[in-house]
């Protein structure tokens, strides 16, 4: 059986808030750890029924990235539960979820500057 590993160092700073997040697959053709302003991670325990996650950002992270991030991370997720589970109604509520999603936050955004 083959094992992959996926390293990831979380760099903090004094305020215990991550100042630089890298990552590293053993699969992956990328020879050095990558960076990244932020990540996601969840883990299901099957025997707890419960979903484990650990989320983090790095103070580089600006609020419209964090809007693109979520958005992204929304439409994979629906993908993968439509590959996973073939239930295509249930999936394109998520991406239509993540459409609305993004057409308020850009809407807010619009607002935000013409205050400004």
């Amino acid at each position: 059986m083959h094992t992959s590993h996926i390293s990831i160092d979380i760099h903090l700073g004094q305020d215990k808030v991550p100042d630089k997040i890298n990552w590293k697959a053993s699969d992956s053709s990328a020879e050095e750890m990558q960076e990244s302003k932020a990540m996601m991670v969840s883990f299901w325990d099957g025997s707890e029924k419960n979903a484990m996650r650990i989320d983090l950002w790095t103070k580089k992270m600006m609020v419209d990235e964090m809007a693109d991030f979520f958005y992204q991370s929304f439409m994979g997720m629906a993908d993968a539960y439509d590959r996973a589970t073939h239930a295509h109604p249930e999936a394109e509520s998520i991406r239509l979820f993540a459409k609305e999603f993004y057409r308020k936050f850009r809407e807010n955004q619009l607002k935000e500057n013409k205050g400004a």
